[in-house]
């Protein structure tokens, strides 16, 4: 044999010898890892004998250091099954199972004398991987010029996609073939309040793909800690997506300092739909709890001064002026503008409201001076979060609330002036402790403050759990608008009880989300945790409260109800007005009936950017609620009981569309009708186009 053949030879004996496969429990997902000829370490992913990723490349570059891609040797290699079954605060179900095969290789780097750990985790929905940096001499600090983590994906899936973008996630999702994604980018781009695209094929997490042949993939990222945001850089001509970090305002993708881990890397993998919407892994990926005493964290149904000030009928500021100075202005000798929303006695209208339907609380925005040029002008000191407009009476509003049962919920807008806020930070947590508001919905529109900084990259993601560790020690819940899409954290910190990170309602005031938009959000977005989505809105006409707006909500009134279900959160807002409530209570009923926390989750059906239909089975109670949301195309829905327990009889209250319900052309029309159900129950819908149905399922004699 010649030279050269038996040097590839050994070559081949030695990859083969560095291969490495740990299976799922279960068995059906296969995870191999091995070293090319050249020491790159690579990795693929089978399930049920069908490539899902490919052979794809792992490691990183440095800045002004040698990457860590290749010249690796295995050091070591440790196997290891784990299995236990943990309680959420609150979440979809009473228990979750965390359940996985582990593979942890370390790999030295003999130039460098370096040497970095992968740990992959195979659980029965999927993988994840993420790299580890062990404290050593050799690399004590580094600076990320780029992660280079590959998912080579089998073909040119069908893909549900948002533009790669370093500030928003509030854009329309793009369904198409991952090869149309370039020709499609620059219409998928639509204006926003900060935005920074980097690509014309990159695309953010998670992303949600269909292959040919029915293999459901969902890529993201779990436990976001000290670490930019990943997006995915797509060859579409190989169809390979790779890691992209969200750069700092000089460049940098990440300053770590050893021992360090990177977030993991998820890949959720079914043959059924319904398998992405109740996978637990990114929430298993997690740390358990840090929050000790969990008490004081409760799921909550809220009302509040917001959808009339996004409309445009109300205003935020105080006054019509501009070019306000928070540290010489009087507020008391300036002319209030008459539209102000969060005034004293319009606000005890919401808390009045809120207590005779028996919500939880209500969320005031507007209510702290500082408002009338917030935006836009790149402020440092934009809010101090604990002065209100001489409208707004702190003290009598939580007496009264109070004396109602009913709490008020703050608003922290920073503008996105982050050293501001963290400035302001403990006397605006005691503030809300005095005063005795115990959630806060912060938010970060426009641009960072210092300049220069993405929403996501690692200096603001870092502050966004800082303000969720201040919270907790002040027992405080969190709402994150504007924020990092999240990542599962919600396990590690349970007070972080809502996230926006996706157009949300409030973009039917601003022309409209996509009657099919949340048919696919829960495939998307909701992999990370609960969105603040806000539904609830029963005049669909924006023009009713602002006859300049033109836009109109793209859904039946009825789907509003069913979003209810559909679009988990421990937090759920009746975003719409009071008297708009009032003209339809029997339909609002069911928003008061709903429940916001879960012993239970069951997928009916599921069909990424069609439809959905959810049910779920109240906390500590045997009544079930089931929402089904559809596309503009509508459809018939068939479902059975069979969740329900054996032998037990159930009243069913249907929320359906009426015949001749459309999201555009006769949204209101619904109709309600009771009947009775048993396991063996059976029921045909018919969902009209921008519509579904909802269902309260109640034991008979409760």
């Amino acid at each position: 044999m010649a030279r050269p053949a038996l040097v590839l030879l050994a070559c081949l004996l030695w990859q083969a010898a560095a291969a490495q496969e740990i299976k799922s429990p279960n068995g059906q997902l296969a995870l191999t890892f091995a070293l090319q000829a050249d020491g790159v370490p690579t990795y693929r992913l089978n399930y049920k004998g069908r490539a899902v990723i490919k052979t794809s490349k792992l490691g990183l570059e440095l800045k002004n250091a040698p990457a860590l891609t290749s010249g690796f040797a295995v050091a070591e290699s440790q196997q290891r099954t784990f299995d236990e079954t943990w309680t959420p605060v609150w979440g979809e179900v009473k228990t979750i199972r965390n359940h996985y095969n582990e593979l942890a290789v370390t790999l030295t780097q003999a130039a460098s004398n370096r040497s970095i750990r992968v740990r992959f985790r195979v659980f029965d929905d999927g993988l994840g991987f993420r790299y580890e940096f062990p404290r050593q001499p050799n690399l004590g600090y580094f600076t990320i010029k780029e992660e280079r983590t590959q998912f080579a994906l089998a073909g040119d899936h069908k893909a549900f996609w948002l533009p790669g973008d370093y500030d928003t996630q509030e854009y329309s999702t793009v369904t198409s073939k991952l090869s149309e994604v370039r020709g499609l980018m620059k219409s998928a781009v639509t204006g926003n309040a900060s935005q920074t695209t980097f690509s014309p094929t990159g695309v953010q997490t998670p992303l949600m793909l269909k292959s040919q042949d029915g293999l459901y993939i969902n890529l993201h990222e779990a436990a976001l800690v000290d670490y930019s945001c990943m997006h995915l850089e797509l060859d579409d001509k190989n169809f390979v997506l790779e890691s992209h970090l969200t750069p700092d305002a000089v460049g940098d993708k990440g300053l770590i300092q050893t021992p360090a881990l990177s977030p993991w890397r998820t890949v959720i993998v079914s043959d059924k739909a319904g398998d992405i919407l109740t996978s637990k892994l990114v929430l298993n990926l997690n740390e358990p709890s840090k929050i000790k005493d969990t008490s004081w964290i409760k799921p909550v149904k809220y009302v509040g001064v917001w959808w009339e000030m996004i409309t445009g009928k109300s205003s935020w500021s105080y006054t019509n002026q501009d070019n306000i100075k928070l540290d010489s202005i009087d507020y008391s000798k300036v002319k209030p503008n008459g539209t102000h929303a969060a005034n004293t006695a319009h606000v005890k209208e919401y808390i009045d409201f809120a207590a005779l339907h028996g919500f939880d609380a209500v969320l005031v925005e507007g209510w702290n001076t500082g408002w009338e040029d917030w935006f836009g002008k790149h402020k440092d000191y934009v809010f101090d979060f604990v002065t209100p407009y001489p409208d707004f009476n702190v003290t009598e509003l939580q007496q009264y609330a109070a004396s109602k049962n009913v709490r008020m919920m703050m608003h922290h807008e920073t503008s996105g002036s982050v050293r501001n806020y963290e400035r302001h930070l403990d006397s605006a947590f005691q503030f809300m402790n005095k005063f005795g508001y115990n959630a806060v919905k912060t938010g970060y529109v426009g641009d960072i403050v210092p300049l220069g900084h993405h929403h996501y990259d690692q200096w603001v993601i870092n502050h966004y759990n800082y303000v969720l560790e201040k919270a907790a020690a002040h027992k405080i819940m969190v709402n994150g608008h504007e924020a990092v899409r999240p990542t599962g954290l919600a396990r590690t910190y349970p007070n972080l009880i809502g996230n926006e990170a996706a157009r949300g309602t409030e973009y039917e005031a601003f022309g409209g989300n996509n009657a099919d938009h949340t048919t696919i959000l829960p495939f998307t977005r909701l992999i990370g945790g609960p969105m603040d989505y806000t539904p609830g809105i029963f005049e669909t006409k924006v023009s009713v409260l602002n006859p300049q707006n033109n836009s109109f909500v793209h859904s039946t009134l009825v789907r509003q109800l069913a979003l209810y279900v559909t679009m988990y959160s421990p937090l759920q807002m009746a975003a719409d007005l009071p008297e708009h409530y009032n003209k339809y209570l029997d339909a609002f009923q069911f928003i008061k009936d709903v429940a916001v926390d879960w012993d239970d989750t069951r997928v009916l059906e599921a069909e990424p950017g069609d439809y959905i239909t959810i049910a779920r089975k109240a906390k500590g109670k045997s009544s079930w609620f089931i929402g089904s949301t559809c596309d503009e195309n509508g459809r018939n829905s068939n479902i059975r009981f069979d969740f329900l327990e054996p032998g037990k009889k159930y009243v069913a209250t249907i929320y359906a569309d009426g015949k001749d319900a459309h999201y555009e052309k006769n949204p209101k029309a619904y109709t309600i009708r009771k009947m009775n159900v048993t396991r063996k129950s059976k029921l045909a819908q018919y969902c009209a186009p921008g519509g579904g149905y909802a269902i309260s399922v109640v034991e008979a004699g409760r």
